[in-house]
């Protein structure tokens, strides 16, 4: 049975608000640390390396990924998640980029005075509970206090270490001429999610964010034998900046099918609505992944048993100076057209 905890167990009474203190060092922050962090992240009543300023980890490997992010998001809470546990499967999933198994996890928190001790309190357990499901260990953190107005609730960076178990060179560079690229479902929900929250907007139905862990299924096709050369998720930016992300990096030339891509319907509405492409509209459980043409069918049917909207969206053309790091969409009624980066942001603070 799942070890829960129902109430906060700082006395809220008491502290109802995160004061300057429980940043000091003293009693409040030890308490912060003694009763709220240590509960949720120790390791099943291991000594936890959390009491100390560093973590020691055992390795098992020659080769480990590395990755830092800091989550800033407004709101903190959303239809289908909340900053905590999108700073866990952010973490995680930047790892599996590179075809690593996560394994440590680093947290530190930045209060403002006067949060709510409840809000940090779901945020602590939705962490705990997104680091159990990935199989992941929060093992050290630290947390900051910041005068009341000088922060936005909280802010969260984090470090992650992952196990580099399979010989493959994930990377752009890896990437060959007639690989076809992989996308693991469908896309846009989750900055269409924030934004409806953030501007109080109303549809006919809730978009949920697609935010979610990926490791499980990227390892399920290494471990497979599926060969990839490159994976890339379509967090800011989305799909259109990945794919030019990895094209400039690799000096190749890539082209997409735009009747290819799924987007849901009430997500292109309100992309509709807004002025928005969904192509730039970030995500938080979505992926490529350029995998030679002889091992598409294998993946393809691994990445639908998790999303039956995964699909095939195009193919690396290659490379000449004519169309050297150029992304070109087909569009739906046959024109190509050329897929740029975006000049500025279309949302600000999805993550």
């Amino acid at each position: 049975m799942p070890d829960f905890q129902f109430s906060c167990p700082i006395p809220i009474d008491q502290y109802p608000h995160v004061l300057m203190a429980h940043g000091g060092g003293g009693k409040l922050m030890q308490q912060l640390i003694q009763k709220m962090f240590l509960p949720a992240f120790g390791n099943n009543g291991k000594p936890s390396t959390l009491q100390h300023d560093s973590a020691l980890l055992k390795i098992p490997t020659e080769l480990i990924a590395f990755t830092t992010d800091s989550y800033v998001i407004h709101p903190l809470f959303f239809p289908g998640g909340d900053i905590g546990s999108m700073a866990v499967y952010g973490t995680v999933n930047d790892l599996a980029m590179s075809g690593a198994r996560p394994s440590y996890i680093s947290v530190s928190f930045i209060l403002e005075e006067g949060l709510p001790m409840k809000t940090l309190w779901n945020v602590v357990q939705s962490m705990r509970r997104a680091a159990m499901e990935v199989g992941v260990q929060i093992v050290t953190g630290d947390t900051k206090v910041v005068d009341k107005g000088k922060g936005d609730g909280i802010f969260i960076n984090t470090a992650g270490v992952g196990i580099v178990e399979y010989p493959y060179a994930i990377a752009p560079q890896s990437i060959r001429p007639g690989d076809v690229i992989l996308l693991n479902g469908d896309i846009g929900r989750h900055g269409i999610a924030i934004m409806a929250m953030r501007e109080g907007l109303e549809f006919e139905t809730t978009i949920k964010s697609d935010s979610a862990p990926v490791s499980n299924v990227v390892l399920e096709l290494l471990k497979v034998g599926v060969t990839i050369h490159c994976l890339r998720d379509l967090t800011r930016g989305g799909l259109a900046s990945a794919l030019n992300e990895i094209a400039q990096t690799s000096g190749m030339a890539i082209q997409v099918d735009e009747g290819l891509i799924p987007v849901r319907e009430d997500v292109r509405g309100a992309c509709e609505i807004l002025g928005f492409d969904p192509l730039y509209v970030a995500n938080e459980g979505r992926f490529i992944a350029f995998v030679p043409q002889g091992k598409v069918e294998k993946a393809l049917a691994i990445l639908r048993s998790h999303n039956s909207d995964a699909c095939g969206i195009g193919s690396v053309i290659g490379r000449s100076n004519r169309n050297m790091g150029l992304v070109t969409l087909q569009s739906q009624i046959g024109a190509n057209r050329i897929l740029d980066l975006l000049s500025g942001e279309q949302l600000p603070r999805i993550c």
